[in-house]
């Protein structure tokens, strides 16, 4: 499956919760599904530029990319969450290329800080930034 069509099926998803607020609360909850391992919640995993601390560990499993992340608040930790699961499982130039559309198609931008939107904006900066290590592009 596509990153693209693997999107639309996850923005469809979610937008079969009518109300906004839910919504983001069921992407909160399901923060667990990509828990980082302890050894990984190191400096060199955190994301700059983000208000709380939030760490992020890549691989490559059988060509195919695999994220997990932590965070210190659990809104940042769901919506990061989110995105590693929605960059797993693809490969590095989807991953690098492909743009998450989830924020504006869902409503998240209408609930979340400028503040909180940069920072997963830098989340998805660094998810990119491995995919292009691994697909063999510039990282420029």
């Amino acid at each position: 499956m596509s990153l693209e069509h693997k999107q639309r099926i996850l923005i469809e998803d979610l937008n079969l919760i009518p109300d906004l607020q839910e919504r983001l609360s069921a992407v909160v909850s399901g923060a667990g599904r990509v828990k980082i391992a302890d050894e990984h919640k190191v400096d060199a995993s955190l994301v700059p530029g983000c208000v709380s601390r939030v760490w992020l560990h890549g691989s490559m499993v059988e060509g195919h990319t695999q994220f997990r992340c932590d965070a210190d608040s659990p809104v940042v930790k769901g919506l990061a969450a989110l995105l590693c699961d929605l960059y797993s499982g693809t490969t590095p130039a989807e991953a690098a290329t492909v743009e998450p559309k989830v924020w504006e198609a869902c409503g998240f931008t209408k609930l979340l800080s400028p503040t909180r939107l940069n920072g997963l904006a830098n989340v998805r900066n660094r998810i990119r930034e491995m995919a292009r290590v691994w697909s063999g592009a510039d990282a420029a």
